[in-house]
């Protein structure tokens, strides 16, 4: 089988996400398979690491055996063999740099939010559709095992009508002083691009989107709760962004959706994400990776009696959904579509516009909760 190299300038990959997901566990684990086998041929990824710490991208290379690597996007962006561009860095490096690589005729692949705000990842699409050159975004809970088990529920008509989706996302973020938060300091600050709505409405848009319908409007309420914290120096600072995010969303055919995001929050739950889907045939839990159901069927008959103690054991009551399948890394399935869309022109609808739908979901989170009212979303294109 030929064999074709393809340049990726990987921008980013000194970052928690940029380094683990898509370094380690998409790019370099592609090529510990053996590389891409596609309609053209076996692809073999070639990254060039691109950052602005020479001695973080040295000892990353040094740590995998590579080579390429440079503190210069221009130096990357003009390697003969980089077709395609790869952006994890924080959001409001994105324009420039994607721009950048736009306007050099690669083939752009990013990190989720595109954007800080509608009117600029709207300008991103469009100006690499103008380019003629393709783009993608990261969206990796449709990729997850338990949202993978929920589609298959939905395509074979488990549900019935689905009536509601309520979801549960977060964990504690310590706060940094007495133990080391989890997350870096930038997300806890408006002005570096930070808060949890504009995180996270962008992945429960294209979730709704992709395995529900179109969200057709957004009430939401967003909090700091808590308003200081200690960041990597060990310098307290004011927390000027929202940790947590309350919304409800309404989606084609009146399904109603109800998710809570925080990052200030002690779990309670089986997975740091749950969504439970209601329907008239049946229900399912899904979480990162196991999902249950109860059919109409085997539904219990509680009687509400607050004078004795409950007699059902509610969880015991529901079914799990076998894997049937082998599930593979999130990130890395992505990653090879977006490989395959971009050799062999396979369907992807993953794109720019996608991207553009979440910012415009979070920029209307934050509205409604400065408006205190619900908000349209107006359907998006280019």
């Amino acid at each position: 089988m030929e064999r074709r190299s393809i340049g990726i300038a990987m921008n980013g990959v000194t970052g928690r996400m940029g380094y683990n997901q898509h370094l380690v566990r998409s790019i370099l684990a592609i090529r510990e398979q053996g590389g891409l086998v596609t309609e053209h041929g076996l692809v073999w990824p070639e990254p060039i690491l691109v950052g602005r710490n020479e001695d973080k991208l040295r000892t990353i290379a040094d740590r995998h055996g590579l080579t390429r690597w440079t503190t210069s996007l221009t130096e990357a962006l003009a390697e003969p063999d980089v077709e395609i561009y790869f952006d994890a860095q924080t959001t409001q490096l994105h324009d420039k740099c994607i721009t950048q690589a736009i306007e050099a005729g690669k083939h752009v692949y990013a990190e989720k939010p595109l954007a800080e705000q509608l009117d600029v990842a709207l300008h991103l699409a469009r100006a690499a559709r103008d380019a003629g050159v393709r783009t993608g975004v990261v969206q990796d809970k449709l990729f997850l095992p338990g949202l993978r088990k929920l589609r298959r529920l939905l395509d074979g008509g488990f549900f019935g009508r689905v009536l509601s989706v309520r979801g549960e996302f977060g964990y504690w973020v310590f706060e940094g002083d007495w133990q080391t938060a989890q997350r870096p300091s930038w997300n806890y600050r408006t002005e570096d691009g930070g808060g949890v709505t504009l995180d996270m409405f962008c992945h429960w848009e294209y979730v709704l989107h992709n395995l529900f319908g179109r969200v057709r409007s957004v009430q939401a309420l967003s909090a700091t709760h808590i308003p200081e914290r200690v960041d990597e120096s060990g310098t307290r600072y004011a927390a000027t962004a929202d940790d947590a995010a309350y919304g409800i969303f309404e989606l084609d055919g009146g399904v109603i959706a109800q998710i809570n995001s925080s990052w200030a929050v002690r779990v309670f739950r089986d997975e740091l994400v749950e969504f439970q889907v209601d329907g008239t045939e049946g229900s399912a839990v899904a979480g990162l990776r196991r999902c249950r159901v109860q059919h109409r069927s085997m539904t219990p008959k509680p009687v509400w009696n607050p004078d004795v103690a409950n007699p059902l054991d509610f969880r015991a009551q529901w079914a799990e959904v076998p894997d049937n399948e082998e599930f593979d890394n999130g990130f890395k399935v992505q990653w090879e579509q977006f490989l395959r869309h971009v050799v062999d022109g396979a369907d992807w609808q993953f794109d720019f516009l996608a991207a553009a739908r979440g910012v415009q979901l979070a920029e209307l989170g934050l509205r409604s909760d400065a408006e205190a009212r619900r908000l349209d979303v107006p359907e998006l294109s280019l």
